[in-house]
């Protein structure tokens, strides 16, 4: 008859991968901000007739 193991993770493991997947968690959301915010600033460098060639107009560039 077989067995299984009963083992635990050493103490505090599981608060620690917490506190990993909080910090990538923070990166990720900061490059997706920064990502954003280039593109606005990009966009924001554009004429009026060169958004409207994409089919944007100013207000669109909040959405971004």
């Amino acid at each position: 008859m077989a067995t299984t193991a009963n083992i635990h993770a050493p103490l505090g493991a599981a608060t620690i991968l917490h506190v990993v997947d909080a910090f990538f968690g923070t990166y990720e959301k900061a490059l997706a901000w920064n990502e954003s915010r280039k593109t606005r600033k990009l966009l924001w460098e554009l004429s009026d007739a060169q958004l409207d060639d994409v089919g944007l107009c100013r207000a669109d560039i909040e959405k971004f």
